[in-house]
């Protein structure tokens, strides 16, 4: 009888690695800050990789800039964004980019957290591949296997 890999499996397979796909936001974020060795702050004390923040245009309006480095060197064609949407795909970047220090002025946006469950998701979904490669090394099977023979 073939050992079958199944998501029970899997998910005790993850807990030896201290990891859960269940895990709640923050825990995501430590874990992802951990694994990534990055750290996602609001305070500027020290200078930053990746800073993302909000400024203000000569007539008023509010933009959003995310950009390497502290912020003095902005390309305003790849660095400055109309909506602040657009930003948890510039976050998600700049977590995988090996960023070890990235700002943003607000640590409560919703950009942040799509960025991150996006990030987690991403995270998860490579940690399962690995621990379906080392069951399957260990001689389990994939359900579709089993169905083909």
């Amino acid at each position: 009888m073939s050992k079958i890999i199944t998501e029970k499996l899997i998910e005790e397979k993850l807990k030896e690695k201290g990891l859960s796909m269940h895990d709640d936001y923050d825990n995501a974020l430590k874990k992802l800050q951990n694994y990534y060795e990055f750290e996602l702050t609001d305070s500027y004390n020290r200078t930053p990789d990746y800073s993302i923040y909000t400024e203000t245009t000569a007539d008023g309006y509010e933009v959003w800039v995310a950009t390497s480095g502290d912020g003095r060197n902005i390309c305003i064609n790849e660095d400055v964004y109309y909506y602040d949407s657009d930003l948890a795909q510039a976050l998600y970047d700049a977590i995988f980019d090996y960023n070890e220090l990235i700002y943003v002025d607000d640590l409560e946006a919703y950009y942040v957290q799509d960025a991150i469950e996006q990030a987690w998701e991403s995270f998860i979904s490579d940690m399962r591949k690995w621990c379906e490669n080392e069951l399957i090394e260990q001689g389990y099977k994939q359900e579709e296997e089993l169905i083909k023979n």
